[in-house]
């Protein structure tokens, strides 16, 4: 497989191109969504055909992670004739919610086939996605991303605030894509997410392949944030920005 980072920004930064979390994963002429975060629709039209998309897999009810969904529907909508239609799985009430941000009833539905998730596996193409909840909203998914065999697998937290919720979907050799959102630490209290001291913990206990760190916040120190999960973790640690593509 081959992941490709569109987007990797929190939910605000003062950092120029930071868009939303958006994480392509193709493999040989397919392609799944990880989230599509704001901003992270022009990205994506310039790396597959948007409507070629297997599905898009959503996290969680956080617009820094699925309001770009909009930008989408009104490409399937428009620029086609008839519409084209794309698979979107997510919490429940996904839909809804667009909806509601827009006034309009069926608004989602004109172009997008938005069904819930639920803990467990599910095929999609070639693609085998396991997703459970995790400490965040109150319907809030992780992910691990894997093809035919049983090979190494792709990890993604989505926005999580306890790391031990992402030990059942890890095997060792995977690849973990994990939030740092407050950097070499601490958390403060009541924010659920993560930071270093506790994603280098889990990469260690977990016998992941290689670590990616993404959704640092505004004013946490890059460097700092890698350092902590290296001292946890003794493999490969990078931190992704947009345009960045690893093989997983």
């Amino acid at each position: 497989m081959e992941l490709t980072v569109l987007g990797a920004g929190p939910a605000y930064t003062d950092r120029p191109g930071a868009t939303g979390a958006a994480y392509l994963v193709r493999v040989g002429g397919e392609a799944l969504l990880l989230d599509l975060g704001q901003g992270s629709f022009p990205a994506l039209a310039s790396q597959v055909e948007p409507s070629s998309l297997r599905a898009v897999v959503v996290s969680h009810l956080h617009p820094d992670h699925f309001v770009d969904l909009v930008p989408f529907r009104h490409y399937l909508l428009y620029e086609f004739s008839p519409p084209r239609r794309v698979r979107v799985l997510g919490p429940a009430g996904l839909d809804e919610r667009i909806d509601a941000l827009h006034g309009e009833p069926g608004f989602t539905a004109a172009s997008l086939d938005v069904e819930p998730l639920a803990p467990g596996l599910v095929a999609i193409g070639s693609f085998g996605v396991e997703a459970a909840q995790v400490t965040h909203t109150n319907e809030s998914y992780a992910f691990r991303v894997t093809t035919s065999g049983d090979g190494p697998g792709l990890v993604y937290s989505g926005d999580c605030g306890r790391a031990a919720d992402l030990v059942p979907l890890i095997r060792p050799g995977d690849t973990l894509l994990t939030e740092i959102s407050f950097g070499a630490g601490p958390v403060p209290a009541g924010a659920q997410h993560l930071d270093g001291p506790a994603v280098g913990g889990l990469a260690a206990d977990a016998g992941v392949g290689r670590v990616l760190l993404t959704h640092i916040q505004m004013g946490y120190d890059p460097e700092a944030a890698i350092a902590a999960v290296r001292a946890r973790f003794a493999g490969a640690v990078d931190l992704v920005a947009p345009g960045l593509m690893f093989e997983v």
